[in-house]
């Protein structure tokens, strides 16, 4: 089943006092391309959270954020009691009235550089269970999006190809009528110049240039690449690259009957083909 580049996917979880929250959009890339936004202090997870992402999106310009609230805030900044005595003595040795008041002179001390310092402790266990638990619920989600997405785009593709299969039937019910519309020209352009020809040369030279512009080879061809979309879209795995080759081996069959066709029937025919055929490969861009 083929699934979206396209997806979207946020999941919550409450654990160890804090709440976890994971958003993922996707959209389509050629390649991964992850913008990875965490909080300065699960930094370290950065690296193993860009391998989950590769691992399960593939490809994709993904945009990742992470955010933690912590239930009961608990400080990790430690008062440093040395600078704040040295503070304390020296605001009280200014001659300034206002500073006479305890509370006051502690109040500004605290204020001041280096008063406070903030210890850095390792990320917990239990952090980091969570991180990719949560991380996880919300690779599940953008998933489902992105097969869901997937769905719709092969119903469109499967409308697109029948389309193109009603009109390659088109072309061969107009070849016929075709061939016998070039040999009639060409006897009427000979007969216009008024000059005797050798039948037997005539036929010859008919011959060959009805095989020159015969489209058998690239009617089967192009009634090949449509069976083989059709089969690599039912496929077990989602492979837009593969999709897209099999579209410019239709591509090229579809030209190469316009370039031949030399019949106004036949080429109306091959540009709703090429109508049809450029909506498939706008669908493939968003393909996984």
């Amino acid at each position: 089943m083929i699934q979206s580049m396209t997806g979207y996917g946020k999941s919550k979880l409450v654990e160890a006092g804090k709440t976890f929250t994971v958003e993922i959009k996707s959209l389509n890339s050629k390649n991964l391309d992850a913008n990875v936004r965490i909080p300065s202090e699960f930094r370290e997870l950065e690296l193993p959270i860009r391998n989950k992402l590769s691992q399960s999106l593939s490809r994709g310009k993904v945009d990742f954020s992470l955010q933690v609230e912590k239930h009961d805030e608990e400080s990790t900044a430690k008062i440093n009691t040395k600078v704040v005595e040295n503070y304390l003595k020296q605001l009280k040795a200014l001659p300034v009235s206002t500073l006479e008041d305890d509370s006051r002179i502690l109040q500004i001390a605290m204020t001041l550089p280096n008063a406070l310092s903030s210890e850095k402790n390792e990320l917990e266990k239990e952090d980091s269970q969570a991180v990719y638990k949560v991380l996880d619920l919300a690779l599940e989600q953008i998933n489902t999006f992105r097969t869901d997405e997937g769905k719709v785009l092969k119903e469109d593709f499967e409308l697109r190809i029948q389309n193109l299969t009603e009109l390659l039937s088109e072309v061969k019910s107009i070849d016929p009528e075709r061939i016998e519309h070039v040999k009639t020209r060409l006897r009427k352009g000979i007969e216009d110049l008024k000059e005797k020809i050798d039948e037997n040369r005539f036929e010859q030279e008919l011959i060959y240039y009805i095989e020159k512009y015969d489209i058998t080879e690239e009617k089967t061809r192009l009634d090949n690449h449509l069976s083989y979309f059709l089969k690599a879209l039912n496929s077990s795995d989602s492979n837009g690259k593969k999709l897209n080759f099999i579209c410019q081996e239709i591509g090229r069959e579809i030209n190469t009957i316009g370039s031949k066709s030399n019949f106004a029937p036949m080429q109306k025919a091959v540009v709703q083909m090429k109508d049809e055929l450029e909506k498939i490969k706008e669908q493939l861009l968003n393909v996984l």
